[in-house]
């Protein structure tokens, strides 16, 4: 008997903006939404698919009335692939993210950022063909 990692789901007041965010971060597509939930993916889960092999989960964003008050626990970590970390970052920041400290100290390979509504996430190294 086994389970399958199938979405993350995170919490938040506006899930058609965060969903919005994400898919031009992440190059998805809303799969399916409702009143106060949006789901995005790279793919549109089968019973079929996810019962023959993992699949890249899903992220399904989901309205609650309170706000986020600590560092996440949980957090996604995302890797460019066609540019730098760099030009990753700036073209992060034009959609909404922004740079945060959350004590990960000034030598580090990687760069903590917040979603529009204060996700933490790491932008790790390129993984675009190096020249």
């Amino acid at each position: 008997m086994t389970s399958r990692f199938t979405e993350l789901v995170v919490d938040c007041h506006d899930p058609e903006r965060l969903a919005a965010f994400w898919c031009e971060v992440l190059d998805f597509e809303v799969i399916d939404r409702s009143e106060d939930k949006v789901e995005i993916g790279s793919w549109v889960p089968t019973v079929e698919d996810v019962r023959a092999r993992q699949m890249p989960p899903t992220l399904v964003f989901i309205r609650v009335p309170e706000g986020k008050s600590v560092k996440n626990r949980l957090h996604l970590d995302v890797s460019p692939i066609d540019g730098s970390t760099e030009d990753e970052v700036t073209r992060l920041l034009g959609l909404g993210a922004v740079k945060v400290d959350v004590g990960q100290g000034p030598d580090r390979n990687w760069v903590v950022m917040a979603d529009p509504e204060g996700n933490e996430f790491d932008v790790l190294r390129t993984l675009a063909p190096q020249d």
